[in-house]
Protein backbone atom coordinates (compact mmCIF):
# COMPACT_ATOMS: atom_id res chain seq x y z
CA UNK A 1 0.00 0.00 0.00
CA UNK A 2 1.32 3.48 -0.88
CA UNK A 3 0.90 6.59 1.68
CA UNK A 4 2.82 10.23 1.27
CA UNK A 5 5.44 10.60 3.67
CA UNK A 6 7.39 13.87 4.61
CA UNK A 7 11.56 13.10 4.11
CA UNK A 8 13.33 15.76 5.69
CA UNK A 9 17.09 17.23 3.55
CA UNK A 10 19.62 18.79 6.10
CA UNK A 11 22.78 20.52 4.98
CA UNK A 12 25.62 18.25 3.98
CA UNK A 13 29.10 18.98 3.71
CA UNK A 14 29.74 19.62 0.11
CA UNK A 15 33.39 19.63 0.29
CA UNK A 16 36.05 19.28 2.67
CA UNK A 17 35.18 19.88 6.38
CA UNK A 18 33.44 22.86 5.53
CA UNK A 19 30.81 23.53 8.72
CA UNK A 20 28.23 26.16 7.08
CA UNK A 21 26.49 27.75 3.93
CA UNK A 22 24.51 30.59 2.63
CA UNK A 23 21.35 29.99 1.39
CA UNK A 24 21.68 32.15 -1.43
CA UNK A 25 18.70 31.16 -3.81
CA UNK A 26 15.86 28.53 -3.52
CA UNK A 27 14.86 27.23 -7.04
CA UNK A 28 11.41 25.41 -5.80
CA UNK A 29 9.07 26.90 -3.76
CA UNK A 30 5.96 24.77 -1.38
CA UNK A 31 4.10 22.39 -4.07
CA UNK A 32 6.21 22.21 -6.60
CA UNK A 33 6.98 19.04 -8.05
CA UNK A 34 10.74 17.72 -8.14
CA UNK A 35 12.35 14.74 -9.83
CA UNK A 36 15.79 13.21 -7.92
CA UNK A 37 18.95 15.21 -9.65
CA UNK A 38 15.94 18.40 -9.99
CA UNK A 39 17.98 21.60 -8.51
CA UNK A 40 16.61 22.64 -5.15
CA UNK A 41 18.50 25.76 -3.72
CA UNK A 42 21.95 27.63 -4.61
CA UNK A 43 24.39 27.77 -1.51
CA UNK A 44 27.10 29.60 -1.25
CA UNK A 45 30.06 28.10 0.99
CA UNK A 46 33.24 29.71 2.34
CA UNK A 47 34.77 28.42 -1.29
CA UNK A 48 32.22 28.43 -3.87
CA UNK A 49 28.75 28.27 -5.12
CA UNK A 50 26.85 25.25 -4.99
CA UNK A 51 23.66 23.98 -6.63
CA UNK A 52 22.63 21.20 -4.18
CA UNK A 53 20.35 18.13 -5.95
CA UNK A 54 16.71 16.63 -4.31
CA UNK A 55 17.44 13.36 -3.45
CA UNK A 56 14.36 12.68 -3.61
CA UNK A 57 11.21 13.11 -5.73
CA UNK A 58 7.93 14.26 -4.89
CA UNK A 59 6.38 17.59 -3.98
CA UNK A 60 8.06 20.44 -2.05
CA UNK A 61 6.96 20.59 1.57
CA UNK A 62 8.05 23.50 3.69
CA UNK A 63 11.61 25.47 3.04
CA UNK A 64 13.00 25.14 6.47
CA UNK A 65 15.84 28.37 5.93
CA UNK A 66 15.43 31.43 3.89
CA UNK A 67 17.67 33.25 1.66
CA UNK A 68 20.43 35.30 3.47
CA UNK A 69 20.44 32.78 6.28
CA UNK A 70 23.44 30.87 7.36
CA UNK A 71 23.03 27.42 8.08
CA UNK A 72 24.98 24.91 9.78
CA UNK A 73 26.07 21.63 8.06
CA UNK A 74 23.23 19.18 9.54
CA UNK A 75 20.18 21.48 9.92
CA UNK A 76 17.24 20.76 7.62
CA UNK A 77 17.00 23.25 5.26
CA UNK A 78 13.89 21.43 3.43
CA UNK A 79 10.88 18.43 3.43
CA UNK A 80 9.93 16.93 0.51
CA UNK A 81 6.67 14.40 0.45
CA UNK A 82 6.86 11.63 -1.60
CA UNK A 83 4.75 8.82 -1.97
CA UNK A 84 6.45 5.40 -0.91
CA UNK A 85 5.50 1.81 -0.04
CA UNK A 86 3.77 2.13 3.55
CA UNK A 87 6.09 -0.49 4.87
CA UNK A 88 9.02 2.59 4.15
CA UNK A 89 10.06 4.99 6.77
CA UNK A 90 10.49 8.59 6.47
CA UNK A 91 14.29 9.76 4.95
CA UNK A 92 16.61 12.17 6.12
CA UNK A 93 19.54 12.95 3.92
CA UNK A 94 22.97 14.72 4.10
CA UNK A 95 24.45 14.93 7.90
CA UNK A 96 23.23 14.83 11.20
CA UNK A 97 23.46 17.90 13.55
CA UNK A 98 26.12 16.28 15.35
CA UNK A 99 27.93 16.14 12.29
CA UNK A 100 27.69 12.32 11.82
CA UNK A 101 25.97 10.70 8.58
CA UNK A 102 22.28 10.63 8.59
CA UNK A 103 20.99 6.87 7.84
CA UNK A 104 18.51 6.87 5.14
CA UNK A 105 15.82 4.22 4.97
CA UNK A 106 17.55 1.08 3.18
CA UNK A 107 15.99 -0.74 0.28
CA UNK A 108 17.24 -3.61 -1.46
CA UNK A 109 17.44 -1.87 -4.66
CA UNK A 110 19.66 0.84 -3.01
CA UNK A 111 18.81 5.18 -3.26
CA UNK A 112 19.53 6.94 -6.49
CA UNK A 113 23.40 8.05 -6.12
CA UNK A 114 23.98 11.63 -6.15
CA UNK A 115 27.56 13.20 -5.90
CA UNK A 116 27.75 14.31 -2.32
CA UNK A 117 25.01 12.93 -0.85
CA UNK A 118 25.07 8.85 -1.45
CA UNK A 119 21.72 6.92 -1.53
CA UNK A 120 18.73 7.63 -0.19
CA UNK A 121 15.77 4.77 0.29
CA UNK A 122 12.56 6.44 -0.83
CA UNK A 123 13.98 6.65 -4.36
CA UNK A 124 14.73 3.20 -6.56
CA UNK A 125 18.21 2.87 -8.20
CA UNK A 126 17.90 3.26 -12.05
CA UNK A 127 20.22 0.20 -11.68
CA UNK A 128 20.77 -2.64 -9.07
CA UNK A 129 23.30 -2.19 -7.07
CA UNK A 130 24.92 -4.29 -4.14
CA UNK A 131 23.61 -3.27 -0.95
CA UNK A 132 26.46 -1.09 0.89
CA UNK A 133 27.87 -1.57 4.06
CA UNK A 134 27.06 0.79 6.62
CA UNK A 135 30.48 2.35 6.27
CA UNK A 136 30.52 2.47 2.62
CA UNK A 137 27.21 4.18 3.58
CA UNK A 138 28.67 7.03 5.18
CA UNK A 139 31.79 7.47 2.83
CA UNK A 140 29.17 7.68 -0.12
CA UNK A 141 27.01 9.95 1.91
CA UNK A 142 29.25 12.83 3.51
CA UNK A 143 32.61 11.58 3.10
CA UNK A 144 35.53 10.61 5.17
CA UNK A 145 34.60 11.81 9.00
CA UNK A 146 37.96 14.16 10.04
CA UNK A 147 38.62 17.03 11.44
CA UNK A 148 39.42 19.79 9.11
CA UNK A 149 43.47 19.94 10.57
CA UNK A 150 43.38 16.54 9.59
CA UNK A 151 42.22 17.22 6.17
CA UNK A 152 44.85 19.92 5.51
CA UNK A 153 47.34 17.16 6.58
CA UNK A 154 46.24 14.53 3.95
CA UNK A 155 46.21 17.05 1.54
CA UNK A 156 49.44 18.93 2.33
CA UNK A 157 51.27 14.77 2.03
CA UNK A 158 48.78 13.87 -0.94
CA UNK A 159 46.98 11.34 0.73
CA UNK A 160 43.23 10.24 -0.13
CA UNK A 161 41.21 10.39 2.92
CA UNK A 162 39.19 7.33 1.36
CA UNK A 163 41.89 5.30 0.94
CA UNK A 164 42.62 5.66 4.92
CA UNK A 165 41.13 2.88 7.59
CA UNK A 166 39.90 5.15 10.32
CA UNK A 167 40.70 4.21 14.16
CA UNK A 168 39.31 7.24 15.97
CA UNK A 169 36.99 5.99 18.31
CA UNK A 170 33.73 7.75 16.62
CA UNK A 171 35.02 6.29 13.18
CA UNK A 172 37.31 9.08 12.31
CA UNK A 173 40.54 9.75 10.57
CA UNK A 174 43.17 10.44 12.86
CA UNK A 175 46.14 12.25 12.28
CA UNK A 176 47.87 8.90 12.56
CA UNK A 177 46.22 7.37 10.52
CA UNK A 178 47.25 10.07 7.68
CA UNK A 179 51.02 9.78 8.68
CA UNK A 180 50.53 5.81 9.09
CA UNK A 181 49.48 5.84 5.32
CA UNK A 182 51.33 8.20 3.93
CA UNK A 183 54.81 7.29 1.87
CA UNK A 184 57.57 9.32 3.04
CA UNK A 185 61.24 10.18 1.92
CA UNK A 186 63.66 10.37 4.41
CA UNK A 187 66.15 12.54 2.81
CA UNK A 188 65.51 15.52 0.42
CA UNK A 189 67.99 16.12 -2.02
CA UNK A 190 68.14 20.09 -3.76
CA UNK A 191 68.57 19.49 -7.13
CA UNK A 192 68.85 22.42 -9.73
CA UNK A 193 67.71 20.33 -12.38
CA UNK A 194 63.85 20.85 -14.30
CA UNK A 195 64.12 16.93 -13.86
CA UNK A 196 61.83 15.95 -11.03
CA UNK A 197 61.56 11.55 -11.77
CA UNK A 198 58.40 9.69 -10.58
CA UNK A 199 58.79 10.93 -6.57
CA UNK A 200 55.57 13.75 -6.50
CA UNK A 201 56.76 14.37 -2.97
CA UNK A 202 58.95 14.21 0.06
CA UNK A 203 58.60 14.98 3.60
CA UNK A 204 61.58 16.37 5.77
CA UNK A 205 61.74 16.01 9.45
CA UNK A 206 62.55 19.08 11.42
CA UNK A 207 63.14 19.61 14.93
CA UNK A 208 60.28 20.16 17.39
CA UNK A 209 60.15 23.85 18.30
CA UNK A 210 57.12 25.85 20.25
CA UNK A 211 53.79 26.29 18.82
CA UNK A 212 52.80 29.71 17.57
CA UNK A 213 50.69 31.54 20.25
CA UNK A 214 46.88 31.90 19.22
CA UNK A 215 45.88 34.89 18.22
CA UNK A 216 42.12 35.87 19.75
CA UNK A 217 39.21 37.05 17.38
CA UNK A 218 38.55 40.61 16.95
CA UNK A 219 35.59 41.85 19.02
CA UNK A 220 32.62 42.68 16.24
CA UNK A 221 31.79 46.27 15.19
CA UNK A 222 28.51 47.26 16.35
CA UNK A 223 26.70 50.18 13.96
CA UNK A 224 26.31 52.97 15.34
CA UNK A 225 23.01 53.82 13.30
CA UNK A 226 25.16 56.61 11.63
CA UNK A 227 23.84 56.79 8.04
CA UNK A 228 27.33 57.15 7.02
CA UNK A 229 28.67 53.94 7.77
CA UNK A 230 27.00 50.78 7.28
CA UNK A 231 28.13 47.46 9.17
CA UNK A 232 27.68 43.53 7.93
CA UNK A 233 28.33 40.47 8.91
CA UNK A 234 31.83 38.96 7.95
CA UNK A 235 30.91 35.28 6.31
CA UNK A 236 30.95 33.25 2.83
CA UNK A 237 34.22 33.80 1.40
CA UNK A 238 35.06 37.06 2.85
CA UNK A 239 35.20 34.93 6.19
CA UNK A 240 37.41 32.30 4.76
CA UNK A 241 39.77 34.40 3.45
CA UNK A 242 40.16 36.35 6.75
CA UNK A 243 41.08 33.41 8.50
CA UNK A 244 43.18 32.04 6.23
CA UNK A 245 45.35 35.38 5.88
CA UNK A 246 45.47 35.61 9.48
CA UNK A 247 46.43 32.07 9.75
CA UNK A 248 49.54 32.63 7.30
CA UNK A 249 50.57 35.94 8.53
CA UNK A 250 50.91 35.14 12.15
CA UNK A 251 52.36 31.45 11.65
CA UNK A 252 54.64 32.06 8.96
CA UNK A 253 57.66 34.48 8.75
CA UNK A 254 57.02 36.44 5.76
CA UNK A 255 60.02 37.31 3.84
CA UNK A 256 59.74 39.46 0.56
CA UNK A 257 62.33 39.78 -2.62
CA UNK A 258 61.56 41.56 -5.65
CA UNK A 259 63.59 42.71 -8.93
CA UNK A 260 62.75 45.06 -11.50
CA UNK A 261 62.70 43.15 -15.26
CA UNK A 262 63.18 44.14 -18.76
CA UNK A 263 60.02 42.22 -20.19
CA UNK A 264 60.44 43.65 -23.70
CA UNK A 265 60.95 40.23 -25.54
CA UNK A 266 58.22 39.07 -22.94
CA UNK A 267 55.81 41.49 -24.83
CA UNK A 268 57.19 40.15 -28.32
CA UNK A 269 56.30 36.62 -27.88
CA UNK A 270 53.09 37.69 -26.44
CA UNK A 271 52.21 39.69 -29.90
CA UNK A 272 53.74 36.69 -31.71
CA UNK A 273 51.28 34.18 -30.23
CA UNK A 274 48.40 36.06 -30.32
CA UNK A 275 48.96 36.37 -34.41
CA UNK A 276 49.87 32.61 -34.34
CA UNK A 277 46.76 30.35 -35.82
CA UNK A 278 47.72 28.04 -32.68
CA UNK A 279 46.95 30.57 -30.44
CA UNK A 280 44.18 32.46 -32.48
CA UNK A 281 41.26 30.69 -30.36
CA UNK A 282 43.09 31.38 -26.94
CA UNK A 283 43.33 34.79 -24.64
CA UNK A 284 47.43 35.15 -24.92
CA UNK A 285 48.83 37.61 -22.00
CA UNK A 286 51.89 38.48 -20.44
CA UNK A 287 50.49 35.84 -17.47
CA UNK A 288 51.25 32.94 -19.91
CA UNK A 289 54.67 33.75 -19.73
CA UNK A 290 54.69 34.58 -16.08
CA UNK A 291 53.42 31.11 -15.37
CA UNK A 292 55.81 29.30 -17.50
CA UNK A 293 58.76 30.78 -15.68
CA UNK A 294 57.40 30.12 -12.10
CA UNK A 295 56.82 26.50 -13.40
CA UNK A 296 60.05 26.38 -14.92
CA UNK A 297 61.77 28.19 -11.69
CA UNK A 298 59.62 25.91 -9.40
CA UNK A 299 61.34 23.13 -10.87
CA UNK A 300 65.14 24.60 -10.33
CA UNK A 301 63.98 25.87 -6.45
CA UNK A 302 62.13 23.23 -5.39
CA UNK A 303 61.60 24.46 -1.80
CA UNK A 304 59.62 27.57 -3.19
CA UNK A 305 57.12 24.51 -3.71
CA UNK A 306 57.07 22.86 -0.95
CA UNK A 307 55.17 23.29 2.78
CA UNK A 308 55.61 23.49 6.25
CA UNK A 309 53.48 20.73 8.16
CA UNK A 310 53.41 21.06 12.16
CA UNK A 311 52.33 17.94 13.73
CA UNK A 312 52.20 16.38 17.21
CA UNK A 313 53.92 17.94 20.34
CA UNK A 314 55.88 20.39 18.85
CA UNK A 315 57.18 18.12 15.77
CA UNK A 316 57.45 19.26 12.11
CA UNK A 317 57.83 18.32 8.32
CA UNK A 318 58.22 19.91 5.27
CA UNK A 319 56.62 18.42 2.40
CA UNK A 320 58.42 19.17 -1.01
CA UNK A 321 56.13 18.22 -3.76
CA UNK A 322 57.50 17.49 -6.89
CA UNK A 323 54.44 18.82 -8.85
CA UNK A 324 53.30 21.89 -9.62
CA UNK A 325 49.41 23.25 -8.73
CA UNK A 326 50.03 26.75 -10.06
CA UNK A 327 47.43 29.01 -8.03
CA UNK A 328 46.29 31.59 -9.45
CA UNK A 329 45.01 34.78 -7.20
CA UNK A 330 41.50 35.79 -8.87
CA UNK A 331 39.83 39.19 -7.69
CA UNK A 332 35.45 38.18 -8.27
CA UNK A 333 32.66 39.32 -7.34
CA UNK A 334 32.52 37.21 -4.22
CA UNK A 335 35.79 38.45 -2.93
CA UNK A 336 39.13 36.49 -3.43
CA UNK A 337 39.38 32.66 -4.63
CA UNK A 338 42.43 31.09 -5.50
CA UNK A 339 42.03 28.31 -8.03
CA UNK A 340 44.60 26.12 -9.34
CA UNK A 341 46.16 24.49 -12.36
CA UNK A 342 46.74 20.92 -11.44
CA UNK A 343 50.14 19.56 -12.62
CA UNK A 344 51.04 22.47 -14.57
CA UNK A 345 54.45 21.20 -15.31
CA UNK A 346 52.97 18.73 -17.76
CA UNK A 347 51.60 21.29 -19.59
CA UNK A 348 52.42 23.02 -23.11
CA UNK A 349 52.26 26.23 -23.55
CA UNK A 350 49.26 26.13 -25.54
CA UNK A 351 47.67 23.99 -22.61
CA UNK A 352 48.56 26.25 -19.93
CA UNK A 353 46.66 28.99 -22.31
CA UNK A 354 44.00 27.07 -22.61
CA UNK A 355 44.10 25.88 -18.56
CA UNK A 356 44.52 30.01 -17.71
CA UNK A 357 41.76 31.55 -19.99
CA UNK A 358 39.33 28.71 -18.50
CA UNK A 359 40.38 29.24 -15.21
CA UNK A 360 39.90 33.07 -15.18
CA UNK A 361 36.50 32.87 -16.67
CA UNK A 362 35.06 30.03 -14.03
CA UNK A 363 35.97 32.45 -11.54
CA UNK A 364 34.55 35.67 -12.81
CA UNK A 365 31.37 33.60 -13.43
CA UNK A 366 31.39 32.35 -9.77
CA UNK A 367 31.82 28.84 -10.57
CA UNK A 368 34.71 27.84 -9.16
CA UNK A 369 34.66 24.55 -7.30
CA UNK A 370 35.96 23.52 -4.28
CA UNK A 371 38.39 21.15 -5.51
CA UNK A 372 39.64 23.27 -7.84
CA UNK A 373 40.95 25.51 -4.73
CA UNK A 374 42.40 22.83 -3.16
CA UNK A 375 45.93 21.04 -2.66
CA UNK A 376 48.17 23.85 -4.36
CA UNK A 377 51.25 24.40 -4.16
CA UNK A 378 52.33 28.37 -5.12
CA UNK A 379 50.70 30.76 -6.14
CA UNK A 380 50.61 33.98 -9.22
CA UNK A 381 48.97 37.05 -8.07
CA UNK A 382 48.72 39.47 -10.75
CA UNK A 383 48.55 43.01 -8.88
CA UNK A 384 49.84 44.64 -12.32
CA UNK A 385 45.71 44.48 -13.96
CA UNK A 386 45.36 47.48 -11.21
CA UNK A 387 48.22 49.40 -12.03
CA UNK A 388 50.61 48.60 -9.17
CA UNK A 389 54.17 47.89 -9.58
CA UNK A 390 54.92 45.85 -6.95
CA UNK A 391 53.74 44.52 -3.61
CA UNK A 392 54.25 41.61 -0.76
CA UNK A 393 51.39 39.23 -0.79
CA UNK A 394 50.49 37.44 1.83
CA UNK A 395 51.43 33.64 1.26
CA UNK A 396 48.48 31.14 0.36
CA UNK A 397 47.81 28.69 3.57
CA UNK A 398 49.93 25.16 2.85
CA UNK A 399 52.20 26.48 0.67
CA UNK A 400 55.53 28.31 0.87
CA UNK A 401 55.21 31.24 -1.72
CA UNK A 402 53.40 33.42 -3.67
CA UNK A 403 54.89 35.91 -6.57
CA UNK A 404 53.31 39.24 -7.26
CA UNK A 405 53.63 40.41 -11.41
CA UNK A 406 53.60 44.29 -11.61
CA UNK A 407 52.41 46.05 -14.13
CA UNK A 408 53.94 46.19 -17.22
CA UNK A 409 54.62 49.71 -18.68
CA UNK A 410 57.50 51.73 -21.33
CA UNK A 411 60.42 52.88 -19.08
CA UNK A 412 63.58 54.23 -19.30
CA UNK A 413 66.08 51.69 -19.44
CA UNK A 414 69.82 51.52 -20.05
CA UNK A 415 71.07 49.21 -22.85
CA UNK A 416 74.16 48.65 -24.24
CA UNK A 417 75.26 52.32 -22.34
CA UNK A 418 72.63 54.08 -24.04
CA UNK A 419 69.05 55.15 -22.36
CA UNK A 420 66.15 53.14 -24.24
CA UNK A 421 62.24 52.94 -23.69
CA UNK A 422 61.31 49.13 -22.65
CA UNK A 423 58.64 47.05 -21.40
CA UNK A 424 59.49 47.13 -17.42
CA UNK A 425 58.08 45.27 -14.99
CA UNK A 426 58.68 44.28 -11.32
CA UNK A 427 58.43 40.47 -10.04
CA UNK A 428 57.92 40.27 -6.11
CA UNK A 429 57.53 37.44 -3.94
CA UNK A 430 56.95 36.48 -0.29
CA UNK A 431 58.43 33.30 1.09
CA UNK A 432 57.59 30.99 4.63
CA UNK A 433 61.53 31.72 5.41
CA UNK A 434 60.84 28.83 7.92
CA UNK A 435 61.07 26.55 4.60
CA UNK A 436 63.29 28.35 2.53
CA UNK A 437 66.09 30.56 3.04
CA UNK A 438 67.41 33.66 1.43
CA UNK A 439 69.53 32.50 -1.26
CA UNK A 440 66.90 30.51 -2.37
CA UNK A 441 63.90 32.76 -2.78
CA UNK A 442 66.68 35.36 -4.16
CA UNK A 443 67.69 32.42 -6.82
CA UNK A 444 63.90 32.11 -7.80
CA UNK A 445 62.97 35.22 -8.23
CA UNK A 446 65.87 35.97 -10.83
CA UNK A 447 65.07 32.58 -12.45
CA UNK A 448 61.74 34.00 -13.13
CA UNK A 449 63.32 37.45 -13.89
CA UNK A 450 65.42 35.98 -16.72
CA UNK A 451 62.84 34.32 -18.22
CA UNK A 452 60.49 37.53 -18.84
CA UNK A 453 63.77 38.65 -19.96
CA UNK A 454 64.41 36.18 -22.29
CA UNK A 455 61.66 33.60 -22.63
CA UNK A 456 64.06 31.99 -25.58
CA UNK A 457 65.50 30.20 -21.70
CA UNK A 458 62.07 27.94 -21.92
CA UNK A 459 63.08 26.06 -24.98
CA UNK A 460 66.84 24.64 -22.88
Amino acid sequence: MSTPAESTFVLPDVGEGLTEAEIVQWRVAPGDTVAVNDVLVEIETAKSLVELPSPFAGTVGTLLAAEGETVSVGHAIITIVAVVDAAASPATIGQSEHGEPATPAEDEGGGAVLVGYGTGGQVKSRRRKPVASAQERVTSSVGVVAKPPIRKLARDLGVELAAVTPTGAAGEVTRDDVLRHASQASVFRNIETPEWGDVREESIPVSPRPAPARTTEPERTVANGDEREETFAVKGVRKAVASGMVQSAYSAPHVSVWTDVDASRTMELVKRLKSSTDFADIKVSPMLIMARAVVWAAQRTPMVNAAWVDGENGAAEITVRRYVNLGIAAATPRGLLVPNIKDAQDMSMRELARALEKLVLTAREGKTSVADQQGGTITITNIGVFGMDAGTPIINPGEAGIVALGTIRQKPWVVDGEVRPRWVTTVAGSFDHRVIDGDGMSRFIADVASILEEPALLLD
